[in-house]
C-alpha cells in the first residue's frame, strides 16, 4: 500500500484499478471549487428541495463537477484542437505500450478534460507526473505557449473496488462524450477507447 498526500489523499493498494480524472487550468471558475465540507440540499430527483441539509459525498462532488465540465462554455477548451487531443492520446497509449507503465482499460479525452480507467505497474504519483508533464509540454509547443500552466495541478483518482463498479465506471467513461452532447454514439468520439477499441477487462 502507497500513501502519499497533497491537497487531497492518495491510497494505492498493490494491484488495484483506478478511475484517475484531470483538467485543464482554469477550466472551472473558483466558485465551481467546492471545499470539502460542501453541502446540498436535495430531492430524490436530484433537484434543489426544502429539508434537512445532506452532506455531499466525494463521489456526488465528482459527478457534480464533470457535469459542469462538460456544460461549461467559459475557460479554456484546448482539447477540442485535434492536433492537442492527438498528442495527449498518443502520450497515453504509450504509457501503456511503450513503456508499460499500467493496463489501460478504458479513456477519454474531453474538450477540456481526461477521464482514464488503468491498473498501474508503478507508483501511481509517477504516471501522473509523467503523463501530465509529458502531455503539458507537447501540448503547450502546439499551442505556441511557454511558461504557463496546461493542467489543474492535482487530479482525482479513485481505488475500484469491485467489478461491478469497474463496469459502472468503465461505461461512464466511453459515455461521456454521448453526455456531454458531443457524438451519438461512444465510437464516434476520436479520442476515447471506445474508438481505438482499447477494451481489457478487469483482472
Amino acid at each position: 500500500m502507497t500513501y502519499y498526500e497533497r491537497n487531497l489523499p492518495h491510497w494505492q493498494p498493490e494491484g488495484a484499478t483506478f478511475f484517475v480524472t484531470w483538467r485543464l487550468f482554469g477550466s472551472l471558475p473558483v466558485q465551481k471549487r467546492p471545499a470539502l465540507s460542501a453541502r446540498l440540499r436535495v430531492s430524490r430527483n436530484g433537484r434543489a428541495a426544502e429539508g434537512p441539509l445532506k452532506t455531499e459525498t466525494p463521489g456526488e462532488r465528482f459527478v457534480r463537477l464533470d457535469r459542469e465540465l462538460d456544460r461549461t462554455a467559459i475557460g479554456p477548451h484546448w482539447l477540442r484542437i485535434p492536433s492537442v487531443a492527438d498528442s495527449v492520446t498518443n502520450l497515453i497509449l504509450k504509457g501503456e505500450k511503450e513503456l508499460g507503465y499500467f493496463s489501460l482499460h478504458a479513456f477519454v479525452v474531453m474538450p477540456n478534460h481526461v477521464h482514464l480507467l488503468m491498473k498501474p505497474k508503478i507508483e501511481l504519483r509517477r504516471i501522473m507526473n509523467g503523463i501530465k508533464g509529458s502531455t503539458a509540454n507537447a501540448a503547450n509547443k502546439i499551442l505556441r505557449r511557454t511558461g504557463k500552466p496546461f493542467w489543474q495541478d492535482e487530479a482525482f483518482d479513485h481505488w475500484v473496488r469491485t467489478e461491478k463498479e469497474f463496469g459502472n465506471i468503465f461505461r461512464y467513461i466511453e459515455w461521456n462524450p454521448v453526455s456531454a452532447g458531443l457524438v451519438r454514439r461512444p465510437e464516434d468520439w476520436v479520442w476515447s477507447s471506445a474508438r481505438l477499441g482499447v477494451t481489457q477487462s478487469v483482472s
